[in-house]
């Protein structure tokens, strides 16, 4: 049962990164920028992570879903798995509405 949370945060990731294949928004359209945009996003997050479990504001919660592994105190695997899918959301959005909207910023 623990193994849930996890295997529906790699579904979700692989879901995105198949939306992305098949309309090139984001990851497809330009691999390496996405890989620095998703990397600066993740360590970013990680950081504000830190810092919230330094001053006691966030905390590792309900073990039952967890699998058990963390990265640190406090810092569960499964929140790495999430700031990855946070920021691969955001960026998947940003490469929609660019689409959508047009090279002016308008449609």
């Amino acid at each position: 049962m623990s193994v849930l949370y996890l295997a529906a945060l790699v579904g979700s990731i692989v879901g995105l990164l198949l939306l992305d294949a098949r309309y090139t928004l984001f990851v497809f359209a330009a691999p390496v920028r996405a890989l620095v945009v998703l990397t600066v996003g993740v360590v970013g997050f990680m950081l504000w992570d830190a810092a919230g479990i330094a001053l006691g504001i966030f905390f590792e919660g309900n073990h039952r879903l967890l699998i058990g592994v963390d990265l640190a105190h406090e810092l569960p695997l499964e929140e790495l798995f999430f700031l990855v899918l946070l920021c691969l959301t955001a960026m998947e959005s940003f490469g929609l509405a660019r689409r959508l909207l047009g090279p002016g910023g308008r449609r």
